[in-house]
């Protein structure tokens, strides 16, 4: 175990607001063992931007790993050559060109859809009744699970990211989330026959055409939904409620004074949707004072970073005119940059977000409205009751 000095959690604080332990372990500790989590944690941002590219010491190679036994051995799991390989499908299928020349139009009209439905309601659960399905569907295109329900998509995705995370051992959540890897895998195996006959540009036709071995290809369908729903549902949401929380800030965006893309970049720096990625230490290694040993569990803090008083300036305060946001980690920031970074940046920036406050006009908050945020390692709003007209 390495010798970083131990800082104590309080876990359900933790879970409901990590911002206060964090900034207290930037400004004191800021590598730090907390035994709650049974790792060490990074919590500066220059400290992350460096050793996240070592990976022959910060390995994501983790055989034992939550992610490895779960959901199996995925790219994001994987270092070099191997990893450089599936990456490179990963970007055929959601790299920015694709997302532009084809996958853009997808979730206009997709999001349109659920608009349509919604728009008459006049209030709903802003989580539940858009931002799951539109996430949801864009999902289902990607990865070329179109027979999939939106719903399955939401809850399985739910259920894997809640075992990944399940680092307490919760024998319940492990059940669930071997229910949804199960259910995926059916769905996997019903949709191949279907692009064998008729490939198409979804991330399963591009990977089974590469002749990927099946294994590798269910594990990155499964990587590509665990994080592929989760992080544009939350960001969609979180960046709403935001907006009505900053209604000065929301006129200027609804005025074309500052672009969506601002919004996206400052908000998933202000709270980051994932904001932990775990890396097994390969090897001995020391960093300032701190020695650490083989086989050490890390936590590389994203959302900590992205508050780093030593780079952001008030970084506790949602601030469009922030000229930085954009030097977020919120993607991460080495080799295992997120490969789908430029299809979540159309969804959110480029789609979800201008339509829902385009064709829900007068769109705010509900009265009384106690929106809760929860979640450390991946962060998101609990609920967002809004109405409109």
């Amino acid at each position: 175990m390495s010798n970083a000095p131990q800082v104590d959690i309080d876990a359900a604080a933790f879970w409901q607001d990590p911002y206060p332990a964090l900034a207290a372990m930037r400004r004191d500790h800021p590598i730090a063992y907390v035994p709650q989590l049974g790792a060490t944690l990074f919590t500066r941002r220059a400290h992350i931007v460096e050793l996240e590219k070592l990976t022959e010491v910060f390995s994501s190679h983790q055989p034992q790993g939550l992610m490895n036994r779960l959901m199996g051995h995925n790219m994001m799991r994987k270092d070099g050559a191997e990893h450089i390989a599936e990456r490179k499908l990963m970007l055929a299928a959601l790299g920015p060109q694709p997302v532009r020349a084809h996958w853009e139009a997808i979730f206009r009209t997709d999001t349109a859809r659920v608009l349509d439905a919604l728009a008459p309601r006049r209030q709903a659960d802003l989580i539940a009744a858009y931002a799951m399905p539109v996430s949801a569907d864009a999902l289902r295109a990607l990865t070329g699970l179109t027979h999939m329900r939106w719903q399955d998509m939401d809850a399985w995705s739910q259920a894997m990211i809640d075992g990944i995370a399940n680092y307490a051992g919760d024998p319940a959540i492990e059940a669930r989330c071997h229910a949804a890897t199960a259910g995926i895998d059916a769905c996997i195996s019903e949709r191949m026959p279907d692009l064998a006959r008729a490939p198409d540009q979804s991330l399963l036709s591009v990977m089974l055409r590469a002749g990927l071995p099946e294994a590798s290809v269910r594990a990155n369908i499964k990587l590509s939904i665990s994080g592929g729903q989760n992080e544009p549902r939350d960001a969609i949401a979180g960046a709403v409620w935001t907006l009505l929380s900053h209604p000065e800030a929301l006129a200027r965006v609804l005025r074309g004074d500052v672009p969506w893309r601002r919004v996206f970049d400052e908000y998933v720096r202000w709270i980051s949707p994932i904001a932990m990625s775990p890396r097994r230490v390969a090897q001995r290694y020391s960093v300032d004072d701190v020695v650490l040993e083989a086989e050490d569990r890390v936590f590389f803090m994203f959302g900590s970073a992205n508050r780093d008083e030593a780079f952001f300036d008030d970084p506790d305060r949602f601030d469009l005119d922030r000229r930085d946001s954009s030097a977020h980690i919120a993607f991460g920031a080495g080799p295992h940059y997120c490969a789908g970074a430029a299809a979540s940046k159309a969804l959110i920036a480029e789609v979800a977000l201008p339509a829902v406050f385009e064709r829900l006009p007068g769109l705010r908050l509900a009265p009384d409205a106690a929106v809760r945020f929860g979640g450390w390692a991946f962060r998101g709003p609990l609920s967002l009751p809004v109405v409109w007209g």
